[in-house]
């Protein structure tokens, strides 16, 4: 089972914009916590952004506040983060999931195939 497809990733240049999205397949959305996070080679997933089920309340990592934006459609069954303003330091594969609540969230083990974010001049 593949609970969720990320997809949008791609090759930007530094200051460049994406737009990810990230699609339940087999189940609805609404009434779960989401987020998005990324792993870059050698290093450990982190934490990048947070969105509640009614997609009210939001969250970032500090390197990212201003540059991304998380929002939600549960009409479309699809999260997405917007990135603007893209550094180096972004780089790395970009997953989404979700849960309950945050708590939960943020507590999640079990990861999708993601979608490459690759920032390069």
């Amino acid at each position: 089972q593949v609970p969720f497809v990320e997809s949008g990733g791609g090759l930007v240049q530094p200051g460049g914009s994406l737009r990810l999205s990230c699609t339940g397949s087999g189940r609805t959305i609404d009434n779960l916590a989401m987020g998005w996070f990324r792993q870059a080679p050698g290093k450990e997933r982190e934490f990048v952004a947070y969105i509640s089920q009614s997609g009210i309340s939001v969250n970032y990592t500090d390197s990212v506040v201003g540059r991304f934006t998380i929002s939600r459609d549960n009409a479309k069954n699809t999260m997405y983060l917007t990135m603007n303003s893209l550094k180096f330091e972004d780089t790395g594969v970009y997953y989404c999931n979700a849960a309950v609540n945050r708590r939960l969230l943020m507590e999640r083990k079990t990861w999708g195939q993601g979608t490459q974010v690759t920032v390069s001049s």
